[in-house]
């Protein structure tokens, strides 16, 4: 197939999920606490996740960072926030109580923008980061262990 035959017929929609073998509120509290966040996904952030915040959420082993506005927050069960500094997009992530105790926790993300090229990209590479931070949160809920799967994502001087 040809590349200038191939359209996009809807904007995609970012998914990701897993199991966590832990309550849902502790799930949750991971996300909207930013003390345990750091231990998996960003490096700093300007406050917890509450409804209304403007946060700033920081990489910076990437010397990267990004403006957050906490839209909802249903404590144990749901927190939906845009973030982007160039065209925001929304996340909502979900906590389902599952058997066993255990928690499937759903991200995803909508309103993405750009070319037929861009979306794509854009959609892969959010699908891949929300994945390794999932892993990264059942590492650290589930084992204790942090894992450095998001600092080690880009590592530096890395010629591909």
């Amino acid at each position: 197939m040809a590349a200038d035959s191939l359209h996009l017929t809807q904007v995609p929609i970012v998914e990701a999920a897993m199991l966590i073998h832990c309550p849902p509120a502790e799930a949750f509290r991971a996300f909207a606490d930013p003390a345990i966040t750091t231990r998996f996904w960003y490096t700093k952030s300007s406050g917890p996740m509450t409804p209304g915040a403007a946060l700033r959420w920081e990489w910076e082993m990437y010397g990267v960072s990004t403006a957050v506005t906490v839209r909802e927050v249903e404590p144990g069960r749901r927190i939906l926030f845009d973030w982007g500094n160039d065209g925001p997009t929304t996340v909502e992530m979900r906590f389902t109580p599952w058997d066993g105790g255990a928690t499937f926790v759903e991200i995803t993300e909508s309103g993405l923008s750009g070319s037929g090229d861009e979306l794509v990209a854009r959609a892969t590479g959010s699908t891949a980061g929300f994945t390794i931070v999932l892993c990264a949160l059942k590492a650290l809920l589930e084992h204790d262990i942090v894992l450095t799967a998001v600092r080690d994502r880009h590592p530096r001087n890395l010629v591909a």
